[in-house]
């Protein structure tokens, strides 16, 4: 499955943005994941059925799936600087539930697109 991102860029905080990422096939699960300069890669949201959330993006994140064009959405609210990163899309098909924030049980990734957020 090859997978393209869309969205990203420069947001003051508290602003908004909106990822999409095409597949060109079904995967049973989608999701988000992001590396901050300097930082380890780290799980942002997925979607199996169900959204799954990072605690640091509760109440300010949410993904959504359209299962009829292979395309899952993060929509970003109330941005803050740390969630400045460079944004991957991720796909899988062998996870379980319990690896779902596992970046190595994704088969399939995306370009990076960088978010920026500016105090």
């Amino acid at each position: 499955v090859q997978l393209q991102a869309f969205g990203g860029g420069l947001v003051q905080a508290g602003g908004s943005l909106k990822f999409s990422c095409a597949a060109s096939g079904r995967s049973t699960t989608m999701g988000w994941f992001r590396q901050a300069p300097g930082k380890e890669r780290e799980f942002v949201a997925a979607f199996r059925w169900r959204e799954y959330l990072a605690d640091s993006v509760k109440g300010r994140f949410t993904i959504s799936r359209d299962n009829a064009k292979n395309t899952v959405y993060l929509q970003m609210n109330n941005l803050k600087p740390e969630d400045t990163a460079v944004y991957y899309c991720a796909a899988g098909d062998r996870l379980i539930l319990s690896t779902i924030t596992e970046g190595r049980m994704y088969d399939s990734w995306g370009q990076g697109t960088l978010v920026t957020v500016s105090s």
